[in-house]
């Protein structure tokens, strides 16, 4: 059995939870907390879950798709706040939850205590014309200063998510994966292989079980922005010094070469 059918087995194993029964879990103000692994792992620890964690399922479906644009400064402000760790930092994208059919417009702060606030607002669709016309440029503008006539759209990214909740509800844990990228700017695109992407999101610091699972699988607590990964995988032309350390280390997770493309 291979990777994949490793992770959907034990998924399916895992008893539901539907959004309607997560509606009190949204952790819009958290602390956010990665892991970076592999497929491999994470079909070792979808096994260490059972009997601990709820799978989120929307209709007859555990594994939901996402599509997300992110929208930046021709100069790339918030992609360089990011490389230079300037906190607080900021992130404006706009999501398609693919299978739920809805698309929110968000804008995300960290602060300077490593808080995430996340605030969104439901939009028609991805097109400019569909999210300045639901009063995006006022709701952005209200959080970063900026509207939509000082952003472009740069990064475009797809990718699966698994989200289990723990059995008392005080976290939300999500998995991505069969990430892939397209840059609106160079045209250029770019696959993570089997990278895997995991997030803790809770309030504070309450039990998780999950911390000691990741710690008997040696898996440790590792930074990644899919939205920093994706820009210097598909333009070269970006400050990268402070991401080069971390494409190395995934590289030899995923057995996929996270290489540079020309400047």
């Amino acid at each position: 059995m291979d990777n994949d059918a490793k992770i959907a087995s034990w998924l399916g194993s895992l008893s539901p939870i539907s959004l309607d029964e997560m509606s009190g879990i949204k952790l819009m103000n958290r602390t956010d907390t990665k892991f970076v692994t592999n497929k491999e792992q994470l079909a070792r620890l979808m096994e260490m879950a059972q009997g601990q964690y709820f799978a989120q399922q929307i209709g007859e479906s555990r594994i939901a798709s996402y599509e997300t644009t992110y929208w930046d400064t021709p100069g790339h402000r918030f992609f360089l706040e990011h490389h230079n760790t300037r906190a607080p930092r900021q992130k404006v994208r706009v999501r398609t939850y693919i299978g739920s059919d809805l698309t929110f417009l968000e804008v995300k702060t960290k602060n300077n205590h490593g808080r995430t606030k996340k605030k969104r607002i439901a939009v028609p669709s991805q097109e400019r014309a569909d999210v300045v016309g639901a009063g995006g440029s006022s709701f952005v503008e209200g959080l970063t200063g900026l509207t939509f006539a000082d952003i472009i759209p740069t990064v475009q990214n797809h990718f699966e998510r698994i989200t289990l909740v723990n059995y008392d509800k005080t976290e939300r844990l999500t998995i991505d994966f069969n990430v892939r990228f397209d840059n609106m700017e160079t045209g250029l695109a770019a696959g993570t292989g089997e990278l895997v992407i995991i997030e803790l999101k809770r309030d504070g610091n309450v039990f998780s079980p999950v911390v000691d699972m990741l710690r008997e699988l040696r898996i440790k607590a590792s930074g990644f922005s899919k939205y920093c990964i994706g820009s210097v995988t598909t333009n070269g032309s970006l400050k990268a010094n402070l991401f080069k350390p971390r494409l190395v280390k995934v590289s030899r997770l995923t057995g996929t070469d996270f290489s540079l493309p020309p400047s």
